[in-house]
């Protein structure tokens, strides 16, 4: 085995490694045994030199090290093939029936920096970190072992790589696939576009969630805003909804949307606006003095895109929240459901849960919680690492 470059860490800093976190920062480090090249593998121990792991080294990164196991490991193709394998096996326990899903979460499947999403039959990779970028050559044979997908496109286009010292990337890795395909959630087609689409072309994170609260829509009212493709507003026509009508601002995914109705059965209940939610939610609530709103749905699903990527811009986030929710909760009839969703790691569920019960204060609304969620089991939530888990969603009932 290679003789490797040792990080050692300061005193007191190697609880949280032990834990299970896998990210060694910069200020945590005491010294380095011999020069590591950036992406190059290193171990890492404590000031008392006891192993506490091996992983990727980068010195541009605030996260110095990205640790890929406790153990001395080389991560050559046998070991990405093993540990992706490891990471299939979670999928087909927990969605038995997804034909696309997130195969690898990062950090959730101790594979920091590197997400692979199945679509069907095509996969799509996205790498955030310098280690990972520099084993696409062993990284890619492994996952057409796998899989032996008819192509396999890279989607690197996250603004984190500039932190690796890394470009955006884009293209195609193996295959050919030049159109928009279709892609299987919860038996319902949806249109999609993975070389230019949201995330890597779909919010899988949010699969689960689509079919667990559709419940709510049967025989009602329902508005969808945020709605991207159609994801929960489909469900909910499919579940027995008598209309739902779609909101979101970009032109292009209330076409694909429709498309997907179409595609479907559900076009003649379904109805699309392109439009800004939030002014749309102000018109909407809009009256003179003296008068009232009147309610119109029996079901509203809010789903909006985060309102925050940093702690700084927490209070705001919080405010914009508590806004979509107070006009929401104006248009929901007496009995019915709002669904509210956040994805932003740095709202905690007791904070997004405050925002809306501040809202129903102010609309003097009473509610029930008759639901949670969280993120689809593709995406794995371990808790000793926090920033797995991001994705939480409450069901709230108008009591009154």
């Amino acid at each position: 085995m290679e003789t490797l470059s040792t990080v050692i860490l300061k005193p007191g800093e190697a609880d949280r490694i032990l834990a299970g976190h896998p990210w060694i920062y910069h200020g945590e480090i005491l010294r380095l045994t011999a020069p590591a090249g950036d992406g190059e593998l290193v171990q890492v121990k404590d000031h008392r030199q006891r192993l506490l792991g091996t992983g990727f080294y980068n010195s541009k990164s605030k996260i110095n090290v990205r640790l890929l196991s406790p153990d001395r490991v080389t991560p050559n193709e046998a070991f990405f093939e093993e540990r992706i394998r490891a990471a299939l096996e979670i999928r087909k326990r927990y969605l038995p029936n997804a034909t696309s899903f997130r195969v690898v979460n990062a950090e959730s499947d101790f594979l920091s920096g590197l997400i692979v999403d199945k679509y069907e039959d095509v996969l799509v990779v996205q790498i955030s970190s310098l280690g990972m970028d520099l084993r696409k050559k062993v990284i890619i044979p492994a996952l057409q072992k796998i899989f032996s997908p008819r192509a396999i496109l890279e989607r690197s286009d996250v603004a984190s790589r500039k932190f690796e010292g890394l470009a955006e990337a884009n293209g195609i890795l193996f295959g050919e696939i030049t159109e928009k395909i279709s892609v299987n959630l919860n038996g319902l087609k949806f249109e999609t576009d993975l070389a230019g689409g949201h995330k890597t072309g779909m919010y899988l994170d949010q699969q689960a969630n689509y079919e667990a609260i559709s419940r709510f829509a049967r025989g009602g009212q329902v508005l969808d805003c945020f709605s991207f493709l159609g994801g929960f507003g489909l469900h909910a026509a499919r579940a027995g909804a008598a209309h739902v009508h779609l909101l979101d601002q970009s032109a292009d995914a209330i076409a694909a949307s429709q498309r997907n109705a179409a595609a479907n059965g559900w076009l003649e209940k379904c109805s699309f606006e392109t439009v800004n939610v939030f002014d749309w939610l102000k018109a909407q609530t809009a009256v003179k003095p003296h008068e009232k709103v009147i309610p119109r749905f029996d079901f509203i699903i809010l789903d909006p895109p985060s309102f925050t990527r940093n702690r700084a811009s927490v209070p705001d986030a919080l405010r914009g929240y508590k806004e979509i929710h107070l006009r929401a909760l104006k248009l929901l009839k007496p009995g019915g459901t709002l669904a509210t969703f956040c994805c932003s790691h740095h709202v905690s569920a007791e904070l997004f849960q405050d925002s809306l019960l501040a809202a129903a204060f102010d609309t003097r609304r009473i509610l029930r919680r008759v639901a949670t969620y969280a993120q689809s089991p593709d995406h794995p939530i371990i808790p000793m690492i926090p920033e797995t888990e991001y994705l939480k969603g409450f069901a709230f009932e108008v009591v009154r």
